[in-house]
């Protein structure tokens, strides 16, 4: 089984994870925070993985450390579930559209992390939600999952549509990459053989 729960305690945040790579999209989020849970929800739905993140943090003074340390979280169990990588496809990409969105996403689950963000929203926050956020959730993901990702937004112009586009093709592509390759037979897919 390809699954991990990981909980961070820190003065600011208390943040539980539990997540199933081979789920059905089954599970519960709770953060806080209205819009996150909207982005966390859709990451669910379209990953189709089981995830339960449940995060209390001091919202009060901002959303930063609450979504920065679901990513933390959310990274580690990542890391966690996937072992040692035998077996998995690894690369993905993904070309999604959202309405008017149109946003490019590609990851290679390698080892190495490494963000490449190149989405541009044309408001500084949707609802609440400060939208420079989402970059600091993807790089806490990628840092901890040990994953490279690359974003880059071909068309987009509502908020909404662009960080909805990204937390969808982020699904998709985490989905694909993670899935088994049977004609690999558990091997690990590097010529290194490591991972």
């Amino acid at each position: 089984m390809r699954r991990a729960e990981v909980t961070r305690n820190t003065a600011e945040t208390q943040v539980c994870v539990t997540l199933d790579l081979d789920g059905e999209g089954k599970g519960g989020i709770s953060t806080g925070i209205g819009f996150f849970d909207h982005m966390m929800q859709l990451f669910l739905s379209h990953s189709r993985y089981d995830l339960t993140l449940e995060v209390k943090g001091d919202t009060q003074v901002d959303f930063h450390h609450s979504v920065e340390d679901a990513g933390i979280a959310l990274g580690k169990a990542f890391a966690k579930a996937l072992g040692d990588k035998g077996g998995i496809t690894r690369y993905a990409d993904i070309i999604l559209p959202m309405d008017e969105t149109l946003m490019m996403c590609a990851v290679d689950i390698s080892g190495r992390a490494y963000l490449g963000y190149e989405v541009v929203t044309y408001t500084d926050k949707v609802g609440q939600f400060d939208c420079e956020l989402v970059k600091e959730f993807l790089l806490a993901f990628v840092r901890n999952a040990e994953i490279t990702l690359h974003f880059k937004m071909l068309a987009g112009e509502n908020s909404h549509h662009i960080l909805e586009a990204v937390f969808k093709a982020l699904a998709r592509v985490l989905r694909k990459a993670t899935d088994i390759d049977e004609r690999l037979k558990g091997a690990i897919p590097s010529s290194k053989g490591a991972l």
